[in-house]
C-alpha cells in the first residue's frame, strides 16, 4: 500500500477584514471609534478599573453581535482547505467564526469573546454565551471579565504563534492592516523562501517580504482566488 504524502503546513494569519464581511465592525473604522466608543474607555486595564460596568456592557454587546453573525464564504473556504493542507489559523479576531465554519486548528492571539476569566488569574477561564454581570465571581473570588487581551496587556499566545509561523510551508495573510503590534510582527517569522499570499481590499505594506503574491480582493472572493492558485 502506497504511503500518503504528508500535507503541506498552510499557516493563515487573519484580521478584522475577514470578520467584517460577516457584519462585525472593526475598531479601526474611519471615525476612530469602535461602535461609538473610544478604545481607551472600554479596552484597557485602566478602563476596567475606572468603570467595569461600562466595559462589561460593551463586551456583552460585542458577544451578542458575534452570536448573531454567521461565518462567511472565506471562513468556510479556509475550513475546506483542511482536505488538502495541514491548516493552522492564527487570528487577531476574538469571534468564533473560524471554529463555527469548521476550522480545527485556531489560535486566538487577542482572546475569545465567548470566554470569560477571573480578573485575579488569567488561567481561570470559562465559556460564556450570555452576559457577564457585575458581581459574577469566579471560584477564586475575582470578578469575571471578558477573556480578551486589552491594549497595554501582554499577548501571551505570541510565544506559541511564533514557531507555527516559522514552520509554515505556505503562508496566507487575510484582512489585516499590519499595524497592530506585536501581532503584525509575526509575519517577520515566516521563512524568506515561503510563498506568501496576501488577501485584502487594500494590500498592507509588505514590500520588505520576498515571494509575496498579492490578491487585492475582499476576503470572501480573495479566498476563492487563493483556492484556485493553491489547488489549480
Amino acid at each position: 500500500m502506497r504511503s500518503l504524502t504528508p500535507k503541506q503546513k498552510l499557516v493563515v494569519l487573519t484580521g478584522a477584514g475577514i470578520s467584517a464581511e460577516s457584519g462585525l465592525r472593526t475598531f479601526r473604522d474611519s471615525d476612530g471609534l469602535w461602535e461609538g466608543y473610544n478604545i481607551e474607555d472600554v479596552a484597557t486595564p485602566r478602563a476596567w478599573r475606572k468603570d467595569p460596568q461600562l466595559v462589561l456592557d460593551f463586551y456583552n454587546m460585542r458577544r451578542r453581535d458575534v452570536i448573531a453573525a454567521q461565518p462567511n464564504a472565506a471562513h468556510v473556504a479556509l475550513a475546506e482547505l483542511e482536505d488538502d493542507f495541514d491548516v493552522h489559523i492564527i487570528t487577531q479576531n476574538v469571534d468564533d467564526l473560524h471554529e463555527r465554519a469548521g476550522s480545527s486548528k485556531v489560535m486566538h492571539l487577542h482572546g475569545e469573546i465567548m470566554k470569560m476569566r477571573s480578573e485575579k488569574n488569567t488561567s481561570k477561564i470559562s465559556p460564556i454565551t450570555a452576559d457577564i454581570l457585575l458581581g459574577h465571581k469566579a471560584p477564586d473570588g475575582g470578578q469575571y471579565r471578558p477573556h480578551i487581551v486589552w491594549f497595554e496587556e501582554p499577548v501571551p499566545m505570541m510565544e506559541q504563534a511564533i514557531p507555527v509561523m516559522y514552520e509554515a510551508e505556505v503562508f496566507v495573510l487575510i484582512g489585516t492592516s499590519l499595524v497592530v503590534y506585536p501581532a503584525a510582527g509575526l509575519v517577520d517569522h515566516v521563512r524568506e523562501n515561503v510563498t506568501k499570499y496576501v488577501i485584502d481590499k487594500s494590500i498592507p505594506p509588505v514590500k520588505k517580504y520576498k515571494n509575496v503574491i498579492p490578491i487585492e480582493m475582499p476576503a470572501t472572493t480573495g479566498v476563492t482566488e487563493l483556492r484556485k492558485l493553491l489547488l489549480g
